[in-house]
């Protein structure tokens, strides 16, 4: 590792970060009761962003800083934040200057955004890498369903249409009971487990690859900041089990077959459920335009970009305008030729 501020520098060796290693998942009812052991627990400072109600861990020496999240002026001192320990995380693959290129094309490319919101973010400071905080979680499922198989076939009918007597194929649907059992293993299900940015930018950045997931080190921290989780572990599992919920219809659907189904009851038993608290890469730009806060997410290992999209109210009345002229140039034309 190497000092920013000095340049001393310090070798880490052992099981410290890029040495890869397995991941251990923590049993899901046992963290639920509060009894996971102490040294999977640990305590950080954070300070929760009056704005957009980040979590935000600060070095000691820091009193006052400004969110990365909405750029709102935050000063320290929400005190200690006692938390599970991150398992894993995914180390940055992107710097900030790339990290910024991405941002920038992205912004080049959007039809009808401001001129100066463009000019802004390009000028504008760096970007801010930000560990956010996940939950993943595994589980066995054995669900058992009763529904219907439905086969289409066809009748022939005469109809009377516009005078005229026709024939007509009408399409029907013939059903019989169907039951059975799906079984499915999930593996590493992601669940978001901050509230300072929109999910739907985050589940955009998807997907991630968590096989390379190392093993949690503090190092991995070093020039980076870390949001604390704002959303609790059985929250988080109740989302999981949304998801997963989703994928057992799909499976029963799929096991019934035909060309219709109709499921009545689904029963599923889950089993073995673990977790993981994990922390992924983004690179973060959090501008104030004209009084707005406008925030931009880059994934830090594959540079995909999603951001809140600003309009330019002259550009499209530009445009409207533009369109209404040519429209009236080719009405014009084709009125000639007439």
């Amino acid at each position: 590792m190497l000092c920013d501020h000095c340049g001393a520098t310090n070798e880490i060796v052992g099981s410290g970060p890029w040495t890869g290693g397995a991941i251990r998942e923590i049993d899901f009812q046992a963290a639920i009761a509060d009894r996971l052991p102490t040294l999977e627990m640990e305590e950080t400072r954070v300070s929760k962003c009056p704005n957009c109600a980040a979590m935000v861990e600060f070095d000691p020496g820091v009193h006052a800083a400004e969110c990365p999240f909405c750029a709102t002026p935050v000063v320290t001192g929400t005190g200690p934040n006692r938390h599970i320990k991150p398992k894993g995380l995914l180390p940055f693959s992107l710097d900030e200057k790339d990290a910024r290129k991405s941002m920038t094309d992205w912004l080049g490319g959007l039809w009808f955004a401001p001129n100066g919101l463009q000019d802004y973010a390009r000028k504008g400071r760096k970007m801010t890498g930000i560990y956010v905080p996940y939950w993943t979680f595994d589980a066995d499922t054995r669900s058992s369903y009763r529904g219907e198989h439905g086969t289409v076939y066809y009748e022939t009918r005469r109809v009377v249409r516009n005078g005229k007597s026709e024939t007509v194929r009408v399409a029907k649907v013939r059903w019989r009971p169907a039951s059975g059992n799906v079984v499915r293993f999930f593996d590493d299900v992601l669940v978001l487990a901050s509230r300072s940015l929109p999910k739907r930018y985050t589940d955009a950045l998807e997907p991630w690859d968590l096989s390379a997931l190392e093993p949690y080190q503090p190092e991995f921290l070093a020039g980076f900041r870390a949001e604390a989780y704002s959303v609790e572990l059985d929250e988080g599992y109740h989302e999981a089990r949304s998801y997963m919920d989703n994928i057992i219809m799909r499976d029963v659907k799929f096991d019934i077959g035909g060309d219709r189904q109709r499921v009545h009851n689904i029963d599923t038993r889950i089993s073995d459920v673990t977790f993981k608290h994990v922390l992924l890469p983004v690179w973060l730009a959090a501008y104030k335009y004209r009084g707005k806060s406008y925030r931009f997410v880059v994934n830090g290992r594959t540079g995909a970009v999603q951001g809140e999209r600003p309009w330019s109210v002259w550009k499209i009345t530009f445009a409207v305008i533009l369109g209404l002229i040519v429209a009236a140039a080719f009405g014009y034309v084709a009125a000639m030729n007439q």
